[in-house]
């Protein structure tokens, strides 16, 4: 039962961490716009979401799973997930960004898409926190009975 109240503030604690890495590269790479030789790193976020959620391709689509994937236990008796321990954060895959436009200096930062994504990026991060308050604003009415 409780597992029923935690999981979706546990996938929106996930997604928070990873908005939060997502707005520290993009902040990097605005940073070094005119560094010469940098190439702007970025990551897909929903595939580095359903990693860190233990979600594969097909539960992670509208189509329900057709094969519950239970955690095991390694040697040490430690819950294993993937190969990796239950909970453990995921460090998501980091792309090369291309370049838009032909620099002199090979610098592949394209300053009006990396303002767009910090912009996109960080109204969908205070959406999440919004999300993750108002959870836990109902549980905490529900358990005090107000």
């Amino acid at each position: 039962m409780l597992n029923r109240l935690t999981d979706s503030l546990n996938f929106q604690a996930q997604a928070l961490t990873l908005r939060s890495e997502r707005q520290r590269l993009i902040a990097s790479n605005i940073a070094n716009a005119d560094t010469p030789g940098y190439v702007a790193r970025d990551f897909n976020f929903a595939s580095a979401l359903r990693d860190a959620t233990g979600q594969s391709s097909a539960a992670a689509s509208s189509l329900p799973p057709t094969k519950l994937q239970l955690a095991t236990t390694s040697a040490t008796g430690h819950l294993q997930r993937d190969g990796r321990p239950a909970g453990a954060r995921v460090e998501p895959d980091m792309n090369y960004a291309a370049a838009s436009q032909t620099n002199l200096d090979r610098n592949s930062v394209d300053m009006d898409r990396e303002r767009a994504s910090f912009a996109d990026n960080t109204v969908r991060y205070e959406a999440t926190l919004r999300f993750i308050n108002g959870s836990v604003r109902t549980l905490n009415t529900a358990i005090t009975g107000q």
